[in-house]
């Protein structure tokens, strides 16, 4: 399933350039995806775009400047911030993994995954039938996650994303 949600990423950058499902079918199929994969990999992108419907998407730059920031310059909304803590149930700190948990809780502590977003990312990662997930494949699920919400991921936070560390040259 990640290796057809791999392909999807890649050649449809941002979720509104993507086919619909039929077409989207037809041309993994076309490409040579074993069905099943295609399958699985169909009904896990419509349930991401179903939940990330309800994801509250950051306002137009143009909004911004018009919108008081009360919350952002509340000493106590930040502080109430920096002092949440996500507890992990046993399934999902099986499908995670340790690595797979301290990738996402690192994402969170620079500012690159909100709580919504890694909720989404969490429900996302329990739908997905690997158990435990690799570390690439939890990096595409956030992707995936910025993709369907037509966002782009600081420009260091897509590289951590995308770095395959087994082919670098140095370490």
């Amino acid at each position: 399933m990640f290796e057809v949600l791999a392909f999807v990423y890649e050649n449809y950058w941002g979720g509104d350039a993507c086919p619909e499902l039929p077409a989207l079918q037809r041309k993994l199929h076309a490409v040579g995806f074993d069905s099943q994969e295609v399958v699985a990999a169909l009904v896990w992108l419509e349930d991401l775009k179903s939940a990330a419907h309800g994801v509250v998407r950051p306002p137009a730059a143009s909004a911004l400047a018009e919108t008081p920031l009360i919350a952002a310059n509340d000493s106590s909304a930040k502080l109430l911030a920096a002092h949440t803590m996500r507890v992990l149930t046993v399934p999902e700190q099986n499908r995670l993994g340790l690595a797979g948990w301290r990738f996402l809780n690192f994402l969170c502590a620079i500012g690159a995954l909100p709580q919504d977003r890694l909720e989404l990312v969490m429900e996302r990662a329990m739908a997905s039938a690997d158990d435990p997930l690799s570390l690439e494949d939890i990096k595409l699920i956030v992707l995936m996650v910025y993709w369907s919400l037509g966002e782009d991921p600081d420009a260091l936070v897509l590289d951590e994303l995308c770095d395959n560390r087994p082919f670098r040259l140095a370490s």
